[in-house]
């Protein structure tokens, strides 16, 4: 009887630990990058410096490597023509003739301007994807898959947070 209500107990406490974590947060923060080499950039701040510079969601994005709620950027539906910038360092990335939508939840291009971005991969949350960042100051931007339309075959899902969009001259 009484290892029958441990059972229980420990069932139910796990239950609960597993609706509690699968909630999806405001914003998801990736696990420390422990052991991941250190890279330069040409557009540097000190971290004190980032604070200023950013809001605290967009500090979580671009430098925790974190990742906004889905359907949370009003990026997301943004289609006038124009460019959509790092937030960070204000370095151009994707020109919105190459934005799809890809029904994700976030914004998405089948290809970055070139030399804007750079990939390494990532093996947090115990899964193998390649991260995209920019390639100015290193920020964290998304993850690109290879599940996107033609001409690439490339989706580049991007957080919101990460970019900032200046329209087209009229």
């Amino acid at each position: 009887m009484q290892s029958r209500r441990r059972f229980l107990l420990s069932g139910g406490a796990a239950v609960a630990a597993l609706a509690a974590v699968s909630r999806w947060p405001r914003l998801a923060a990736a696990p420390a990058k422990a052991g991941k080499p250190a890279q330069s950039f040409e557009f540097t701040r000190t971290d004190e410096q980032w604070h200023q510079l950013l809001t605290p969601a967009q500090y979580t994005v671009l430098r925790d490597e974190g990742t906004e709620r889905p359907y949370s950027s009003p990026l997301n539906s943004e289609h006038r023509a124009g460019v959509f910038a790092c937030a960070g360092c204000r370095l151009d990335l994707f020109s919105s003739r190459t934005k799809f939508e890809s029904h994700t939840g976030w914004p998405s291009f089948w290809a970055p301007l070139e030399h804007a971005v750079a990939t390494r991969e990532d093996g947090s949350f115990g899964m193998s994807r390649t991260e995209v960042h920019c390639r100015r100051c290193g920020g964290h931007l998304g993850h690109v898959f290879d599940d996107g339309p033609k001409p690439t075959g490339l989706r580049y899902c991007m957080n919101g947070l990460a970019m900032r969009f200046t329209p087209a001259a009229a």
